[in-house]
C-alpha cells in the first residue's frame, strides 16, 4: 500500500500542475488510473490501487484535511473471474509421497502435506494449529472463525495416521531439550513454523516431485475442495469445511473441476486418435 501511495503522489508531482495530494479532485484519480491502465497493469493491481485511495482520502477526510473524498464515487474496474489453480489427484499423491519420512523433518513434513491436503486448511490455520486444536480419538481438527463460531473438520485415516506418527516420534524429537510448544508443527528450534517456511515446504517437495505448477500453500486447500467435488460432495459441505461464509465461494470448485475434466476427457480423446490407425 505504502508502494501504491509512493508512486501516486510521484505521479501528482510529475504532473503538469504540480498538485498536492490534498488538492486533488475526482477526474484526477480517474486521470491516474486511466495513466496505470497505460501502463498495462492488471485490472486486479488497478482494483487495488483504487482500494488504497479510498482508504487513504478518507482517512484525510478523517482527519479533516479535506472536506471529500475525491476517489468515492470512482468505479473500480471489473475483475476476470480466473480459475484458482490446483493440481490433479496424481499430482497430489506425488507430492504427499516426497518426504523422507525417515527423517523427523520428512516426517513433519508428510504430516503436515496430509493434514492440509486432508482438511483444507488456511495457511493460517495449519501454521498456528495447537495441540488442543486436534481430536486424535475422533479424528477432527477444531478451529473458530473470528466471531468464535467453532468448525470441526474431519481429518481421513490416512492424515490421521501420519500425524500420530509425528506426534509420537518427530515432534519429540524435534523438541528434544527445547522449551514446550503447543504448536502441533515445529522447528528444529523448538518453535512454531512460519507461514514463509510452510510456503517454502511446498515449493521445494513440488520441484522434488516433479511438479511443473506454481504452487502456494493455497492450491492444497483448492485441490481438497476440487477433488471433493469431484467426488461428488455437496457445496453447502465444502462451504462448512473451508469454513467459508457465502455459498458462492465454493461455487467456483465446481466450474474448476469441469474444467480439469473437460482437460481430461480431451487428453483421452487425443490419445485415443493417436493410436487410431488410419
Amino acid at each position: 500500500y505504502q508502494s501504491d501511495l509512493k508512486q501516486y503522489t510521484a505521479w501528482l508531482v510529475a504532473g503538469d500542475s504540480q498538485m498536492q495530494i490534498t488538492e486533488v479532485e475526482e477526474q484526477h484519480v480517474q486521470a491516474y488510473l486511466a495513466h496505470c491502465d497505460d501502463k498495462s497493469y492488471s485490472s486486479r493491481t488497478n482494483a487495488r490501487i483504487l482500494s488504497v485511495l479510498k482508504r487513504f482520502y478518507r482517512w484525510l477526510v478523517d482527519e479533516n484535511l479535506m472536506n471529500a473524498n475525491p476517489a468515492l464515487q470512482v468505479s473500480a474496474p471489473k475483475l476476470s473471474k480466473s480459475l484458482p489453480v490446483s493440481l490433479s489427484e496424481s499430482d497430489v499423491e506425488a507430492l504427499l509421497n516426497t518426504p523422507d519420512t525417515n527423517k523427523p523433518l520428512g516426517l513433519r513434513d508428510r504430516a503436515l502435506l496430509e493434514i492440509v491436503y486432508a482438511t483444507g486448511l488456511r495457511a493460517s490455520e495449519l501454521v498456528g494449529l495447537t495441540i488442543d486444536q486436534v481430536d486424535l480419538k475422533q479424528g477432527l481438527v477444531i478451529l473458530a472463525d473470528k466471531t468464535g463460531k467453532e468448525r470441526m473438520v474431519p481429518m481421513g485415516k490416512d492424515a490421521l495416521s501420519w500425524l500420530k506418527r509425528y506426534l509420537a516420534g518427530a515432534r519429540i524429537s524435534l523438541l528434544k531439550d527445547k522449551e514446550k510448544s503447543n504448536y502441533v508443527f515445529v522447528t528444529q528450534r523448538g518453535g512454531g513454523i512460519t507461514r514463509q517456511a510452510f510456503w517454502y515446504i511446498i515449493k521445494r517437495y513440488a520441484d522434488k516431485a516433479g511438479i511443473t505448477t506454481n504452487i502456494s500453500p493455497h492450491t492444497l486447500r483448492h485441490a481438497f475442495a476440487t477433488h471433493l467435488v469431484n467426488h461428488g460432495a455437496d457445496l453447502r459441505e465444502v462451504q462448512a469445511l473451508l469454513g467459508h461464509s457465502d455459498l458462492s465461494t465454493p461455487q467456483i470448485y465446481t466450474h474448476l473441476a469441469k474444467a480439469r475434466l473437460q482437460d481430461a476427457q480431451s487428453d483421452e480423446l487425443t490419445a485415443e486418435c493417436s493410436n487410431t490407425e488410419l
